[in-house]
C-alpha cells in the first residue's frame, strides 16, 4: 500500500509537470501548491519580516528607487505575459518593495510580489541600472513559481505519502488548508533573518535569463547585468553574500548571462 501511495504521487507530480512549463524556458515543472494558498502563507511571513526589521522610511530616497524599479519592472513583467502568454501566473499578485536597513548583501521576493532589498547591496548595485539586474532576477524567482516547486519537493521528500490527500484537498482557503499554511510556513523559517528556500543552481541560471529578458521589457539594458555580477564576484572573495550562496557570481555565470543577452533583447521588437 505503501508503494502505491508513492508511485501514485509521483505520477500525479508528472501529470502536472505536463501541464505547467516554466516562461522563456520552457522548463516543464512540478507544483503541487496550490498557488493561491502560497501567496496568502507568504503574505504573512512577509509581514511578520517586516515588523522585525528596521523599514527604510518610504521617502528615503533609496527606498523611492527601489520602489520605482521594482514597479517599473512588475509592469514590465505583467505586459510580457500579456503578449506571450501566462498572464495567470500573476493573478493575486500585489506588488509590494521595501528597502530593509542591513548591511547583509541580499534581496529576495516571496510568492505573490513581496519583495525586499537589503541596504548592504546597493554598495554592489550602485545605480539603477544595477538594481533593475538584482530586482528582475529575484522577480523572476516569483513569476517562475521556484518557491512553489520546493515547497512541493519538500511535501514529496519530508511529508511522504500522506501529502497527496493535503494538496488534493487544498482549493480554497478552508480548514483543510490549515496543515499546509503550518507546511509553508515551517518551510519558510522565518526568524531574525530571512529564512527563505535556498534555490537550485538550475533555479538561479533560470532567474538570470528570464531576469535580463524583464529588464529588456521595462526599458533596461540587459548589458548592464554583466557589470553588476562582475563586482558581486569581487566582493565574493572573502565571505560569500546571501545573494551567491548556491550560486556563486563566477566566471560560468557571467559567462551564460553574455551568452543569453542577444536572445534576451530579441524578445523587444
Amino acid at each position: 500500500m505503501a508503494q502505491l501511495k508513492i508511485i501514485l504521487i509521483f505520477g500525479f507530480a508528472l501529470f502536472i509537470a505536463g501541464c505547467a512549463s516554466v516562461p522563456i524556458t520552457h522548463r516543464k515543472q512540478v507544483t503541487l501548491v496550490n498557488e493561491y494558498q502560497l501567496i496568502q502563507s507568504s503574505q504573512i511571513a512577509y509581514n511578520e519580516f517586516l515588523n522585525q526589521n528596521e523599514v527604510v522610511n518610504p521617502y528615503n530616497e533609496e527606498a523611492m528607487l527601489v520602489k520605482r524599479v521594482g514597479n517599473k519592472l512588475a509592469d514590465a513583467c505583467k505586459e510580457f505575459l500579456s503578449d506571450y502568454g501566462g498572464v495567470e501566473r500573476v493573478a493575486g499578485y500585489q506588488w509590494e518593495f521595501n528597502l530593509v536597513n542591513s548591511d547583509e548583501i541580499n534581496a529576495w521576493c516571496m510568492p505573490g510580489g513581496k519583495v525586499v532589498v537589503y541596504t548592504g547591496l546597493l554598495a554592489i548595485t550602485q545605480d539603477e541600472n544595477g538594481l533593475a539586474t538584482v530586482l528582475s532576477h529575484e522577480i523572476a524567482h516569483a513569476i517562475a513559481r521556484h518557491s512553489n516547486e520546493r515547497v512541493s519537493q519538500q511535501i514529496l521528500t519530508e511529508v511522504g505519502g500522506s501529502a497527496l490527500d493535503v494538496v488534493l484537498a487544498t482549493t480554497s482557503t478552508s480548514a483543510n488548508s490549515i496543515d499546509l499554511d503550518q507546511l509553508i510556513f515551517e518551510t519558510y523559517s522565518l526568524g531574525t533573518s530571512i529564512g527563505l528556500l535556498t534555490f537550485s543552481r538550475n533555479h538561479e541560471s533560470e532567474a538570470d535569463k528570464m531576469g535580463l529578458v524583464f529588464m529588456e521589457y521595462a526599458g533596461y539594458d540587459s548589458r548592464q547585468a554583466v557589470g553588476f555580477w562582475k563586482r558581486m564576484s569581487a566582493q565574493s572573495t572573502g565571505s560569500v553574500p546571501v545573494l551567491l550562496s548556491t550560486h556563486p557570481a563566477d566566471a560560468t555565470r557571467i559567462a551564460s548571462i553574455e551568452e543569453f543577452i542577444p536572445v534576451a533583447k530579441s524578445y523587444v521588437k
